[in-house]
């Protein structure tokens, strides 16, 4: 048992206003809902998993009571299997991979399932991971996010020793800083981190990496990048600057920090954007207090980027939408007072596929908002990466089959080279890059 493991996630007292969209299982219900599984020979749901968790095996040992054995199952590929559980597309994944609804019958609920099974885990200081025999080469890992954490972890249990270099005063990337805490409690990422830790991984925070020779100074054999999208796109509109206009991630950063005293809401509030850090932001706004809340976006609903079920809870929480609207102007004199957008319409597909949003002319119109929440998508700094010697394009990290850059000794992953995928995308992502590390310092690739 390793002490820093152990944390009580199933019980966790928030310090926000966001409880968790689903309570966690009893373990009448979670013995009942698992044994509906099927045990497919060719289990979809697995297939379907990007981190591959063997998800009917974990859930057979649920049915005999084996909690450990379903934890060692879930943990030993995704190191992050609690927060998966919660914040992962299952609908989209593994449950929308399972054949009972061919039947007519509803799917496993595998997330709920994986997290029963994780909670059950922390909360009894069960470890059930173990680094591997110390090898004598060190890997640096920049960024103690999602896809830095799994690769650290697969790394030392391969026997590597690990040093991770995080610029924020806390691990776990957006999984903490990011995810609101309906989706996800802070407590959560932060309890695998420490996980990770317990591996014998080091995570030195506050240290940003602006000279990447240091690294090689310092004798790592081996980098990953695990950088993410930390730059929030601009809004380049007359008046973006006045006090009022806020950064999405900003803004659900301090939901995850700051005493609820401390956070200021406007009372109409605008948000500008379509993915789901958009809507999570505009619950998150109402949540706080706010009395309206609108997000506007430049194409439709059909069009939006968001999960379905994420619009369907704004729309309960009081967030109201305002389609083919796009911003022109924001106005004030000393902070927000309104918010000047132009009318739009839908015309041939772009290169995303979706039909390209062109402005009507003379078609501006005025809103009242006090404060104006931007979520138009982020960017890399490509300032490291560039002094690695790393090919970028379209503004991300480009990498082989095994996650390897034009800098052979550089591998990276997660949100930096895919532009910004589920959390188990990034797991899958710091794996595949783990295990090309191991290959080259092994001198077998």
């Amino acid at each position: 048992m390793t002490e820093t493991w152990k944390a009580d996630l199933s019980t966790t007292t928030l310090t926000t206003p966001f409880a968790e969209m689903q309570p966690p299982m009893s373990v009448d219900a979670a013995l009942g809902e698992a044994n509906r599984c099927l045990y497919c020979y060719d289990a979809p749901c697995t297939q379907a998993c990007p981190a591959a968790i063997d998800v009917a095996a974990f859930i057979r040992k649920i049915t005999t009571d084996n909690l450990k054995g379903a934890a060692r199952v879930i943990l030993s590929a995704n190191v992050l299997g609690a927060t998966c559980a919660r914040v992962c597309p299952v609908e989209k994944l593994c449950e929308g991979a399972c054949v009972l609804p061919k039947e007519g019958r509803p799917p496993i609920a595998i997330g709920r399932l994986q997290r029963y099974v994780c909670d059950w885990t922390a909360a009894n200081g069960v470890q059930v991971l173990c680094k591997g025999r110390r090898k004598g080469q060190q890997v640096a890992v920049v960024g103690a996010g999602p896809a830095g954490l799994a690769c650290a972890a697969e790394l030392a249990k391969l026997g590597y020793g690990v040093t991770i270099f995080e610029a924020q005063a806390q691990g776990g990337g957006l999984a903490t800083y990011g995810i609101v805490d309906y989706h996800l409690p802070k407590e959560i990422p932060l309890a695998e981190v420490a996980l990770v830790q317990s591996l014998g991984v080091e995570i030195r925070t506050k240290q940003r990496i602006s000279e990447p020779a240091n690294l090689w100074a310092e004798g790592y054999a081996a980098v990953f990048l695990g950088l993410g999208l930390g730059q929030g796109l601009p809004l380049e509109v007359p008046g973006a600057k006045l006090p009022g206009v806020v950064e999405a991630l900003d803004f659900l950063q301090d939901t995850k920090t700051k005493p609820l005293a401390r956070l200021a809401v406007g009372r109409q509030v605008a948000v500008l954007g379509g993915g789901n850090t958009a809507l999570d932001a505009a619950i998150a706004a109402k949540c706080l207090g706010a009395e309206e809340v609108t997000v506007y976006y430049r194409r439709t609903a059909a069009e939006m980027p968001a999960y379905p079920a994420k619009l369907s809870l704004a729309r309960e929480e009081g967030v109201t939408f305002h389609w083919l609207a796009a911003p022109q102007q924001v106005l004030g004199s000393e902070r927000v007072e309104k918010l000047v957008l132009s009318r739009m319409c839908l015309g041939e597909p772009d290169e995303s596929g979706r039909r390209r949003p062109l402005p009507i002319p003379d078609s501006e119109f005025a809103v009242p908002a006090d404060m104006v929440i931007v979520a138009l998508g982020q960017t890399l700094n490509p300032a490291l990466p560039q002094k690695l010697g790393v090919r970028l394009a379209n503004g991300l990290i480009q990498v082989d089959d095994s996650g390897r850059t034009a800098n052979p000794k550089v591998f990276a992953g997660g949100d930096c080279v895919n532009g910004g995928r589920e959390v188990v995308f990034a797991v899958a992502e710091g794996k595949r890059a783990a295990a090309g590390i191991d290959r080259l310092l092994k001198g077998v690739s």
